[in-house]
């Protein structure tokens, strides 16, 4: 192939775009406010936010293991003891969504079993289903016919009701 190419035979398709010419000698506006607005905003913000990853890469904080100290429970509160109250209250949601994802957990463990078992998973599988029900006889006799709003109060009185019934059944 020669170095110079014949450009008479291969012609160029005409740019739609037009070129521009200058034909002034004052500079164009545009390119002072871009210039301006790269040195003036641009540049700082863009150090300063490399400076600050570079400080938090050496920094490494893992914020998604919060653990929270354990608070008295709500029979354990004074009476008119307020932030107890709401301490225990914030406890107690805290355990109804470890308990919910308890459940699920071991949910979502039956039903990876039952899949993985196919017609034989009632004989592979029944520790899973075993677990599964107590499990959930765990979680409804704590926070079972509570509802949507149930609170740690009303939890309380469930499990004291259930206690004198018991008490009541033993004699």
């Amino acid at each position: 192939m020669p170095e110079d190419h014949d450009w008479e035979a291969y012609k160029v398709p005409p740019t739609r775009t037009p070129v521009s010419e200058r034909t002034t000698s004052i500079p164009n506006p545009i390119n002072f406010f871009q210039s301006a607005f790269s040195y003036v905003l641009d540049t700082p913000i863009t150090f300063l936010r490399e400076w600050i990853e570079r400080w938090q890469s050496k920094n490494k904080f893992y914020y998604y293991h919060q653990k929270f100290r354990r608070v008295p429970d709500l029979s354990q509160c004074l009476d008119g003891d307020y932030l107890c109250y709401y301490e225990a209250e914030a406890q107690w949601r805290r355990d109804r969504m470890v308990d919910q994802e308890i459940v699920e957990i071991v949910r979502e463990r039956m039903a990876a079993c039952k899949q993985r078992e196919g017609p034989n998973q009632f004989q592979n599988c029944a520790k899973e289903m075993e677990l599964l029900a107590q499990v959930t006889k765990a979680y409804q006799d704590r926070y079972g016919d509570l509802g949507y709003h149930g609170n740690a109060r009303t939890c309380l009185m469930k499990q004291k009701h259930r206690m004198m019934e018991e008490r009541k059944a033993a004699q």
